[in-house]
Protein backbone atom coordinates (compact mmCIF):
# COMPACT_ATOMS: atom_id res chain seq x y z
CA UNK A 1 0.00 0.00 0.00
CA UNK A 2 0.88 3.50 -0.95
CA UNK A 3 1.47 6.41 1.96
CA UNK A 4 -1.26 9.30 1.74
CA UNK A 5 0.44 12.02 0.69
CA UNK A 6 -0.58 15.32 2.69
CA UNK A 7 -0.10 18.92 1.37
CA UNK A 8 1.57 20.65 4.66
CA UNK A 9 -0.33 23.83 3.95
CA UNK A 10 -3.24 22.19 4.09
CA UNK A 11 -2.28 20.34 7.40
CA UNK A 12 -1.77 23.43 9.22
CA UNK A 13 -4.72 25.12 7.38
CA UNK A 14 -7.23 24.13 10.85
CA UNK A 15 -4.69 25.69 13.50
CA UNK A 16 -4.24 28.91 11.58
CA UNK A 17 -8.23 29.23 11.74
CA UNK A 18 -7.88 28.34 15.40
CA UNK A 19 -5.52 31.34 15.94
CA UNK A 20 -6.89 33.85 14.03
CA UNK A 21 -10.17 32.60 15.70
CA UNK A 22 -8.88 32.77 19.37
CA UNK A 23 -7.16 36.76 18.42
CA UNK A 24 -10.46 37.73 16.60
CA UNK A 25 -12.03 36.81 20.23
CA UNK A 26 -9.41 38.14 22.45
CA UNK A 27 -9.46 41.54 20.69
CA UNK A 28 -13.54 41.64 20.77
CA UNK A 29 -13.61 40.64 24.52
CA UNK A 30 -11.22 43.30 25.34
CA UNK A 31 -12.84 46.30 22.88
CA UNK A 32 -16.27 45.29 24.53
CA UNK A 33 -14.49 45.22 27.91
CA UNK A 34 -12.82 48.90 27.44
CA UNK A 35 -16.35 50.43 25.74
CA UNK A 36 -18.55 49.47 28.98
CA UNK A 37 -15.99 50.89 31.46
CA UNK A 38 -16.82 53.54 33.28
CA UNK A 39 -14.97 57.00 31.84
CA UNK A 40 -16.33 59.01 35.00
CA UNK A 41 -18.26 59.13 38.39
CA UNK A 42 -20.00 61.93 40.06
CA UNK A 43 -17.68 63.88 42.51
CA UNK A 44 -18.86 66.74 45.40
CA UNK A 45 -16.99 69.37 43.07
CA UNK A 46 -18.52 68.04 40.06
CA UNK A 47 -16.79 64.99 37.74
CA UNK A 48 -13.78 62.74 38.36
CA UNK A 49 -13.10 61.19 34.59
CA UNK A 50 -10.46 58.71 34.37
CA UNK A 51 -9.42 57.51 30.64
CA UNK A 52 -7.78 54.45 29.29
CA UNK A 53 -5.23 53.73 26.38
CA UNK A 54 -6.58 54.83 22.85
CA UNK A 55 -9.36 56.96 24.12
CA UNK A 56 -9.68 60.38 22.52
CA UNK A 57 -9.38 62.76 25.03
CA UNK A 58 -11.81 65.99 23.84
CA UNK A 59 -14.44 63.11 22.61
CA UNK A 60 -14.56 61.93 25.84
CA UNK A 61 -15.20 65.21 27.66
CA UNK A 62 -17.71 66.54 24.81
CA UNK A 63 -19.69 63.27 25.59
CA UNK A 64 -19.91 64.02 29.27
CA UNK A 65 -20.38 67.29 28.75
CA UNK A 66 -23.59 66.79 26.32
CA UNK A 67 -24.75 63.59 28.33
CA UNK A 68 -24.50 65.07 31.99
CA UNK A 69 -25.86 68.48 30.46
CA UNK A 70 -22.68 70.90 32.19
CA UNK A 71 -23.30 74.39 31.91
CA UNK A 72 -19.81 75.52 31.91
CA UNK A 73 -16.50 74.10 34.05
CA UNK A 74 -12.82 74.07 35.01
CA UNK A 75 -10.62 71.40 34.71
CA UNK A 76 -7.53 70.14 35.48
CA UNK A 77 -6.11 66.93 34.34
CA UNK A 78 -2.31 64.36 34.55
CA UNK A 79 -1.40 61.34 32.66
CA UNK A 80 0.00 60.01 29.71
CA UNK A 81 -1.21 61.18 26.25
CA UNK A 82 0.22 61.11 22.61
CA UNK A 83 -0.66 65.12 22.06
CA UNK A 84 -1.28 67.98 19.60
CA UNK A 85 -0.47 71.68 20.57
CA UNK A 86 -0.41 74.24 18.51
CA UNK A 87 0.83 78.12 18.46
CA UNK A 88 -1.85 80.79 17.18
CA UNK A 89 -0.16 82.52 14.55
CA UNK A 90 -2.07 85.86 14.63
CA UNK A 91 -0.94 86.87 10.96
CA UNK A 92 -2.97 83.66 9.67
CA UNK A 93 -5.23 83.22 12.23
CA UNK A 94 -4.80 79.34 12.46
CA UNK A 95 -2.61 77.14 15.23
CA UNK A 96 0.75 76.62 14.21
CA UNK A 97 0.72 72.47 14.95
CA UNK A 98 3.35 70.62 16.28
CA UNK A 99 2.76 66.65 17.91
CA UNK A 100 4.32 64.63 20.55
CA UNK A 101 4.17 60.18 21.39
CA UNK A 102 4.10 58.55 24.35
CA UNK A 103 4.63 61.71 26.74
CA UNK A 104 3.21 62.35 30.13
CA UNK A 105 0.54 65.46 30.48
CA UNK A 106 2.01 67.00 33.47
CA UNK A 107 -0.29 69.38 33.62
CA UNK A 108 -4.14 69.77 31.63
CA UNK A 109 -6.08 72.79 32.22
CA UNK A 110 -8.96 74.08 30.60
CA UNK A 111 -12.95 75.30 30.17
CA UNK A 112 -15.70 73.59 28.90
CA UNK A 113 -18.19 76.08 27.56
CA UNK A 114 -20.90 76.24 24.74
CA UNK A 115 -20.90 77.37 21.04
CA UNK A 116 -23.36 76.49 18.42
CA UNK A 117 -24.98 74.27 20.65
CA UNK A 118 -22.07 72.10 21.47
CA UNK A 119 -19.51 72.09 23.70
CA UNK A 120 -16.42 74.43 23.45
CA UNK A 121 -13.14 73.30 24.70
CA UNK A 122 -10.29 75.32 25.81
CA UNK A 123 -7.12 73.60 26.67
CA UNK A 124 -3.38 73.92 27.46
CA UNK A 125 -1.07 71.84 28.67
CA UNK A 126 2.55 71.00 29.72
CA UNK A 127 3.93 67.59 28.64
CA UNK A 128 7.05 65.89 29.28
CA UNK A 129 9.18 62.89 28.02
CA UNK A 130 12.00 60.68 28.38
CA UNK A 131 14.10 63.36 28.64
CA UNK A 132 12.38 65.49 31.28
CA UNK A 133 11.91 68.47 28.27
CA UNK A 134 9.22 69.97 29.34
CA UNK A 135 6.83 71.48 26.12
CA UNK A 136 3.23 73.34 26.44
CA UNK A 137 0.70 75.38 25.01
CA UNK A 138 -2.33 75.28 23.37
CA UNK A 139 -3.85 71.54 23.42
CA UNK A 140 -5.21 71.02 20.15
CA UNK A 141 -6.01 67.08 20.57
CA UNK A 142 -4.84 64.44 22.89
CA UNK A 143 -5.56 60.27 22.90
CA UNK A 144 -4.29 58.57 25.96
CA UNK A 145 -1.10 56.46 25.25
CA UNK A 146 0.00 53.69 27.73
CA UNK A 147 -1.23 54.16 31.15
CA UNK A 148 -4.03 56.53 31.64
CA UNK A 149 -5.74 60.05 31.68
CA UNK A 150 -7.05 61.48 34.82
CA UNK A 151 -9.21 64.54 34.80
CA UNK A 152 -11.03 66.62 37.51
CA UNK A 153 -14.19 68.93 35.93
CA UNK A 154 -15.75 71.51 38.42
CA UNK A 155 -18.89 72.40 37.49
CA UNK A 156 -20.29 75.93 37.23
CA UNK A 157 -24.12 77.04 37.98
CA UNK A 158 -23.74 79.21 34.39
CA UNK A 159 -24.14 78.85 31.18
CA UNK A 160 -21.47 79.87 29.55
CA UNK A 161 -20.51 80.37 25.78
CA UNK A 162 -17.72 81.42 23.51
CA UNK A 163 -17.98 83.82 20.35
CA UNK A 164 -15.49 84.34 18.06
CA UNK A 165 -13.82 88.04 18.66
CA UNK A 166 -12.49 90.01 15.54
CA UNK A 167 -10.21 91.26 14.76
CA UNK A 168 -8.86 88.60 17.08
CA UNK A 169 -9.69 85.55 14.53
CA UNK A 170 -10.44 83.87 18.21
CA UNK A 171 -12.87 82.17 20.41
CA UNK A 172 -13.41 84.67 23.71
CA UNK A 173 -15.30 83.36 26.57
CA UNK A 174 -18.31 85.39 27.25
CA UNK A 175 -19.01 86.56 30.88
CA UNK A 176 -22.76 86.22 31.68
CA UNK A 177 -24.34 87.76 35.30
Amino acid sequence: MGQLKTDPIMHSFPLFLLTALSIFLMTAQSSAQQASQQRYTKIPAGYLMVLRQGDDVFAEIEKLAIKQKIPSATLAGMGFVNARFGFFNFKTKEYDPKEFEDVEMASMTGSIAWQDGKPSLHCHGVITGKDFRAYGGHLLGATVSTGSLEITFTVHDKLLERTMEQPLGANVLQLKD
